[in-house]
């Protein structure tokens, strides 16, 4: 995502489309990597929650300030939810949401 923007709702209809193409007979964590510091409109999150074989969301931000945005977003997301500061961490996660560890 570019610096500054607002992801809105409508975004999610591409996370929508690549769930049903890629992982359709499958389930999956999404993970995404902050770089950039954006707005999130936080109803995405009660649509994005409603993709069956989607087990749960993991935000890699490197960046400690923007961590705290995080704990609004996780209100609307009825998932796991989890804020990882690298990419090993958040991927050591996933496995464990994948497996039923968590």
């Amino acid at each position: 995502m570019n610096e500054g923007i607002t992801v809105q709702p409508n975004f999610n209809d591409i996370l929508l489309a690549v769930a049903e193409i890629y992982y359709s007979d499958r389930e999956f964590v999404y993970i995404t990597h902050r770089i950039n510091s954006y707005s999130i409109d936080p109803i995405i999150y009660l649509e994005t929650s409603k993709i069956k074989n989607l087990k749960g969301f993991i935000a890699v931000c490197p960046n400690k300030s923007l961590i705290e945005s995080f704990r609004v977003e996780k209100l609307f997301f009825n998932k796991p939810f989890a804020v990882y500061q690298t990419l090993d961490e958040a991927l050591k996660y996933k496995e464990k949401l994948l497996s039923g560890e968590h």
